[in-house]
Protein backbone atom coordinates (compact mmCIF):
# COMPACT_ATOMS: atom_id res chain seq x y z
CA UNK A 1 0.00 0.00 0.00
CA UNK A 2 1.82 3.56 -1.20
CA UNK A 3 -1.26 6.23 -1.88
CA UNK A 4 -3.89 3.85 -2.26
CA UNK A 5 -6.55 4.76 0.08
CA UNK A 6 -8.34 1.95 2.65
CA UNK A 7 -11.86 1.70 3.86
CA UNK A 8 -11.11 0.49 7.27
CA UNK A 9 -14.90 -0.18 8.17
CA UNK A 10 -17.10 -1.26 4.69
CA UNK A 11 -20.44 -3.71 5.34
CA UNK A 12 -19.58 -5.24 1.88
CA UNK A 13 -22.07 -7.90 2.17
CA UNK A 14 -25.02 -5.83 3.06
CA UNK A 15 -24.84 -3.99 -0.23
CA UNK A 16 -27.22 -5.15 -2.83
CA UNK A 17 -24.58 -5.51 -5.97
CA UNK A 18 -20.97 -6.21 -3.71
CA UNK A 19 -19.79 -6.86 -7.40
CA UNK A 20 -20.07 -3.58 -8.47
CA UNK A 21 -18.83 -2.59 -5.00
CA UNK A 22 -15.61 -4.17 -5.65
CA UNK A 23 -15.56 -2.35 -8.95
CA UNK A 24 -16.30 0.71 -8.34
CA UNK A 25 -13.70 0.85 -5.70
CA UNK A 26 -10.66 -0.48 -7.85
CA UNK A 27 -11.76 2.26 -10.32
CA UNK A 28 -11.21 4.86 -7.73
CA UNK A 29 -8.06 2.95 -6.16
CA UNK A 30 -9.24 2.11 -2.81
CA UNK A 31 -9.03 -0.81 -1.37
CA UNK A 32 -11.44 -1.76 2.23
CA UNK A 33 -11.71 -3.93 4.87
CA UNK A 34 -15.47 -6.15 4.26
CA UNK A 35 -15.91 -6.57 7.98
CA UNK A 36 -18.34 -9.11 9.55
CA UNK A 37 -20.49 -9.92 11.70
CA UNK A 38 -19.84 -13.43 12.69
CA UNK A 39 -17.70 -15.82 12.30
CA UNK A 40 -19.78 -18.04 9.80
CA UNK A 41 -19.98 -14.54 7.75
CA UNK A 42 -16.42 -14.05 7.60
CA UNK A 43 -16.04 -17.43 6.26
CA UNK A 44 -18.42 -17.06 3.44
CA UNK A 45 -16.71 -13.55 2.35
CA UNK A 46 -13.29 -14.96 2.76
CA UNK A 47 -14.63 -17.56 0.71
CA UNK A 48 -16.08 -15.43 -1.78
CA UNK A 49 -13.22 -12.77 -2.26
CA UNK A 50 -10.90 -13.11 -4.88
CA UNK A 51 -7.23 -12.56 -4.10
CA UNK A 52 -7.45 -10.21 -7.31
CA UNK A 53 -10.00 -8.15 -5.33
CA UNK A 54 -9.23 -4.77 -3.45
CA UNK A 55 -10.73 -6.39 -0.26
CA UNK A 56 -9.98 -8.54 2.26
CA UNK A 57 -12.50 -10.42 4.92
CA UNK A 58 -12.55 -9.14 8.70
CA UNK A 59 -13.44 -11.16 11.09
CA UNK A 60 -15.89 -10.26 13.57
CA UNK A 61 -18.69 -10.78 16.00
CA UNK A 62 -20.86 -8.06 16.35
CA UNK A 63 -21.73 -7.25 20.13
CA UNK A 64 -25.11 -7.09 19.06
CA UNK A 65 -25.03 -10.82 18.25
CA UNK A 66 -23.02 -12.04 21.29
CA UNK A 67 -26.39 -12.93 23.06
CA UNK A 68 -26.95 -15.15 20.46
CA UNK A 69 -23.67 -16.62 19.67
CA UNK A 70 -22.25 -16.80 22.90
CA UNK A 71 -18.95 -18.42 23.85
CA UNK A 72 -19.50 -20.89 21.14
CA UNK A 73 -19.59 -17.78 18.61
CA UNK A 74 -15.90 -17.24 20.31
CA UNK A 75 -14.87 -20.77 19.92
CA UNK A 76 -15.61 -20.45 15.80
CA UNK A 77 -14.02 -16.68 15.83
CA UNK A 78 -10.60 -18.36 17.71
CA UNK A 79 -10.30 -21.44 14.99
CA UNK A 80 -10.07 -18.37 11.99
CA UNK A 81 -8.48 -15.76 14.08
CA UNK A 82 -5.14 -17.10 12.88
CA UNK A 83 -5.62 -16.63 9.21
CA UNK A 84 -7.34 -13.07 9.05
CA UNK A 85 -6.00 -10.42 8.50
CA UNK A 86 -8.04 -8.02 9.91
CA UNK A 87 -10.01 -8.17 13.08
CA UNK A 88 -14.05 -6.41 12.88
CA UNK A 89 -16.23 -5.34 13.89
CA UNK A 90 -16.27 -6.22 17.90
CA UNK A 91 -16.96 -4.18 20.57
CA UNK A 92 -19.61 -3.54 23.52
CA UNK A 93 -23.50 -1.64 22.54
CA UNK A 94 -24.85 -0.70 25.61
CA UNK A 95 -27.31 1.67 23.95
CA UNK A 96 -31.06 0.83 23.60
CA UNK A 97 -30.32 -1.81 20.66
CA UNK A 98 -28.44 -3.53 23.29
CA UNK A 99 -28.93 -2.63 26.93
CA UNK A 100 -30.66 -5.65 27.86
CA UNK A 101 -27.66 -8.38 26.47
CA UNK A 102 -24.99 -6.04 28.62
CA UNK A 103 -23.71 -8.24 30.85
CA UNK A 104 -23.61 -11.31 27.34
CA UNK A 105 -21.33 -8.81 25.46
CA UNK A 106 -19.20 -8.20 28.12
CA UNK A 107 -18.76 -11.84 28.71
CA UNK A 108 -17.64 -12.22 24.87
CA UNK A 109 -15.80 -9.25 24.82
CA UNK A 110 -13.30 -10.03 27.36
CA UNK A 111 -12.99 -13.47 25.73
CA UNK A 112 -12.40 -12.05 22.87
CA UNK A 113 -9.87 -9.49 24.10
CA UNK A 114 -8.01 -12.65 25.70
CA UNK A 115 -7.11 -14.35 22.09
CA UNK A 116 -3.42 -13.47 21.46
CA UNK A 117 -3.95 -12.64 17.30
CA UNK A 118 -5.58 -9.62 18.44
CA UNK A 119 -2.55 -8.22 19.62
CA UNK A 120 -0.69 -8.40 16.35
CA UNK A 121 -3.26 -7.26 13.76
CA UNK A 122 -5.39 -4.56 13.68
CA UNK A 123 -9.01 -4.44 14.87
CA UNK A 124 -11.82 -2.61 14.32
CA UNK A 125 -14.08 -1.69 17.19
CA UNK A 126 -17.39 -0.87 17.99
CA UNK A 127 -18.08 1.57 21.02
CA UNK A 128 -21.59 2.78 21.02
CA UNK A 129 -22.82 3.87 24.83
CA UNK A 130 -20.23 2.34 25.76
CA UNK A 131 -17.84 4.19 24.98
CA UNK A 132 -15.44 4.51 28.27
CA UNK A 133 -15.90 0.39 29.08
CA UNK A 134 -14.52 -0.45 26.08
CA UNK A 135 -11.67 1.75 25.91
CA UNK A 136 -10.64 0.76 29.74
CA UNK A 137 -10.91 -3.19 28.30
CA UNK A 138 -8.88 -2.71 25.25
CA UNK A 139 -6.05 -0.80 26.89
CA UNK A 140 -5.95 -3.29 29.78
CA UNK A 141 -5.65 -6.07 26.93
CA UNK A 142 -3.01 -3.59 25.25
CA UNK A 143 -4.69 -4.09 21.78
CA UNK A 144 -4.30 -2.27 18.54
CA UNK A 145 -7.94 -1.04 18.06
CA UNK A 146 -9.25 1.71 15.50
CA UNK A 147 -12.59 3.15 17.27
CA UNK A 148 -15.33 3.54 14.32
CA UNK A 149 -17.90 6.18 14.15
CA UNK A 150 -16.82 7.35 17.96
CA UNK A 151 -19.85 9.26 19.45
CA UNK A 152 -18.80 9.34 22.93
CA UNK A 153 -17.32 11.63 25.32
CA UNK A 154 -14.13 13.65 24.06
CA UNK A 155 -12.84 12.88 27.68
CA UNK A 156 -12.85 9.37 26.74
CA UNK A 157 -11.78 9.98 23.44
CA UNK A 158 -8.47 11.44 24.95
CA UNK A 159 -8.26 8.53 27.19
CA UNK A 160 -8.39 6.29 23.75
CA UNK A 161 -5.80 8.60 22.26
CA UNK A 162 -3.71 8.10 25.78
CA UNK A 163 -3.64 4.61 25.25
CA UNK A 164 -2.58 4.65 21.78
CA UNK A 165 -5.34 3.73 19.83
CA UNK A 166 -7.04 5.42 16.68
CA UNK A 167 -10.06 6.51 14.79
CA UNK A 168 -11.44 5.68 11.39
CA UNK A 169 -13.73 8.62 10.29
CA UNK A 170 -16.71 8.74 7.98
CA UNK A 171 -19.03 10.87 5.98
CA UNK A 172 -21.32 11.05 8.64
CA UNK A 173 -19.24 12.04 10.97
CA UNK A 174 -17.67 15.25 9.00
CA UNK A 175 -21.47 16.38 8.17
CA UNK A 176 -22.48 16.09 12.31
CA UNK A 177 -21.26 18.93 14.60
CA UNK A 178 -20.26 16.69 17.13
CA UNK A 179 -18.09 14.46 14.43
CA UNK A 180 -16.36 17.72 13.32
CA UNK A 181 -15.70 18.88 17.10
CA UNK A 182 -14.28 15.44 17.65
CA UNK A 183 -12.36 16.27 14.33
CA UNK A 184 -10.50 19.39 15.69
CA UNK A 185 -9.58 17.50 18.77
CA UNK A 186 -7.68 14.12 17.05
CA UNK A 187 -4.22 14.57 16.40
CA UNK A 188 -4.01 13.96 12.19
CA UNK A 189 -1.29 11.27 12.44
CA UNK A 190 -4.41 8.47 14.69
CA UNK A 191 -6.68 9.00 11.66
CA UNK A 192 -7.86 6.48 9.27
CA UNK A 193 -10.91 6.12 7.18
CA UNK A 194 -14.11 4.62 6.94
CA UNK A 195 -17.44 4.72 4.75
CA UNK A 196 -19.60 2.05 7.05
CA UNK A 197 -21.48 1.65 3.93
CA UNK A 198 -24.40 1.26 3.02
CA UNK A 199 -24.53 2.56 6.51
CA UNK A 200 -23.80 5.84 6.13
CA UNK A 201 -24.97 8.05 3.24
CA UNK A 202 -23.46 10.38 0.42
CA UNK A 203 -25.16 12.56 -1.92
CA UNK A 204 -28.70 11.00 -1.15
CA UNK A 205 -27.49 7.83 -1.38
CA UNK A 206 -25.47 5.23 0.66
CA UNK A 207 -21.83 5.35 0.86
CA UNK A 208 -19.48 3.32 -0.50
CA UNK A 209 -15.52 2.33 -0.73
CA UNK A 210 -15.23 4.50 -3.89
CA UNK A 211 -16.52 7.61 -1.93
CA UNK A 212 -13.38 7.89 -0.17
CA UNK A 213 -11.94 10.74 -1.85
CA UNK A 214 -14.50 12.54 -1.64
CA UNK A 215 -14.34 12.26 2.62
CA UNK A 216 -10.86 13.27 1.66
CA UNK A 217 -11.49 16.66 0.16
CA UNK A 218 -14.24 17.10 3.40
CA UNK A 219 -10.90 15.91 5.41
CA UNK A 220 -9.29 19.07 4.11
CA UNK A 221 -11.74 21.79 4.59
CA UNK A 222 -11.77 20.81 8.08
CA UNK A 223 -8.14 20.43 8.73
CA UNK A 224 -7.95 23.67 6.27
CA UNK A 225 -5.07 21.99 4.45
CA UNK A 226 -4.81 21.07 0.80
CA UNK A 227 -6.53 17.56 -0.41
CA UNK A 228 -3.30 16.43 -1.34
CA UNK A 229 -1.58 16.56 2.29
CA UNK A 230 -4.77 15.02 3.48
CA UNK A 231 -4.25 11.88 1.39
CA UNK A 232 -0.14 11.64 2.40
CA UNK A 233 -1.20 11.78 5.85
CA UNK A 234 -4.10 9.24 5.61
CA UNK A 235 -1.35 7.01 3.57
CA UNK A 236 1.29 7.41 5.83
CA UNK A 237 -1.42 6.44 9.37
CA UNK A 238 -2.38 3.43 7.17
CA UNK A 239 1.19 2.06 6.80
CA UNK A 240 2.37 2.76 10.25
CA UNK A 241 -1.31 1.69 11.76
CA UNK A 242 -2.32 -1.58 9.89
CA UNK A 243 0.25 -2.04 6.80
CA UNK A 244 -0.99 -3.34 4.23
CA UNK A 245 -3.86 -5.79 4.85
CA UNK A 246 -4.20 -6.94 1.05
CA UNK A 247 -0.68 -8.68 1.32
Amino acid sequence: MTNVLLDTHCHLDAFPDPSQILADAAEADVQLVAVTNSPDDYRRMATLLPRSSPARAALGLHPLQAHRLGMGGVLRFSRHAASAAWIGEIGLDFSPAGRDTRNAQLKVFDALLALPQLRDRPVTVHTRGADRIAVQRLAAAGIRAVLHWYTGPLGVADDALAAGLCFSINPAMVASAKGRTLLARLPHDRVLCETDGPYTRRAGRPSQPADLPALVEDLARLWNVSPTQVRTQICANQRRIVGDPLS
